[in-house]
């Protein structure tokens, strides 16, 4: 059974689902854009179901109480410090991280700079930064997937596309979506500030070259794509092994940027087998 609570970080107040026993082995899940936490809830049920307590924050921005103004509040490196944060205000000196999207953009970071905290890593659909960067530089077809984030750069301009005929645009993406988490969306982009918050990511991030480099990746890790994603080519995912330096799967499905409502079972099953093989 899942609950809704919230936790304390500093100045700022999460909204975060839990499942499971809190005295059991954590497993911290982190959303991408544009969702929220509500997109973990099934296999939430399924990892607590097998003795592991699952914590997944609306991150940084989505949070009524977390989304401070500022494109500076946005770095991937303050991104991760609220994770660590909400780690240790449920006594999880070490745990199983798993993120999609700009959730595994900012797990790549975490996993880098804090290996002594992850047991197991998995990244759903965004490789490596450092693998993405490259085929951003180097391959057509990742150049053309990756236009968009120099349209999410401008000020102002997409937060009045998005926004119109309620959501128009994002309710496109989310067309494999439930009912439920739909309307939690929008309840949460409904806010004044969280579509900002929410573009900030890339704002802070991709702006002039400003995002700290990482290395390499010794922490256990499984990375899943899908074949037909819409933002995330082949190339990427060819150069993520250079930086793997522990144990590594790649699973490529037959699905697009969606895996969690297209391919929910296989997801399930490789996440379940990963996490279950490195716990403590």
């Amino acid at each position: 059974m899942q609950a809704i609570k919230r936790i304390k970080v500093g100045d700022l107040e999460f909204d975060c689902r839990e499942a499971g026993d809190q005295k059991n082995q954590a497993i911290i899940l982190l959303h991408g854009f544009p969702e929220t936490s509500i997109m973990w809830i099934r296999l939430m049920d399924k990892l607590s179901a097998l003795g592991f307590y699952c914590l997944a924050p609306d991150m940084r921005g989505y949070s009524a109480h977390a989304c401070p103004k500022g494109v500076k509040n946005y770095t991937v490196k303050k991104l991760g410090e609220d994770i660590l944060g909400l780690a240790d205000a449920i006594q999880a000196d070490k745990f199983h991280l798993i993120g999609h999207d700009w959730g595994a953009g900012v797990g790549w970071d975490l996993v880098y700079n804090h290996p002594e905290r992850i047991l197991s890593w998995t990244a759903l659909s965004v490789p490596h930064s450092r693998a993405l960067g490259k085929a951003i530089k180097t391959d057509p077809e990742q150049k053309k997937k990756s236009r968009y984030i120099g349209w999410f750069l401008l000020p102002f301009i997409p937060e009045i596309i998005i926004r119109r005929n309620n959501f128009e645009i994002f309710r496109k993406l989310w067309k494999h979506s439930s009912p439920e988490a739909i309307a939690n969306y929008l309840s949460v982009f409904g806010r004044k500030q969280t579509l900002t918050a929410a573009l900030n990511y890339y704002r802070a991030n991709f702006r002039g070259g400003k995002r700290e480099k990482i290395g390499e990746i010794t922490t256990a890790t499984l990375f899943i794509w899908g074949k037909k994603d819409m933002a995330i080519g082949a190339a990427a995912t060819e150069h993520n092994h250079q930086y793997m330096k522990g144990d590594y799967t790649f699973l490529a499905l037959d699905g697009g940027h969606w895996l969690m409502q297209t391919n929910y079972e296989e997801v399930e099953k490789a996440v379940v087998e990963h996490v279950t093989a490195y716990k403590t």
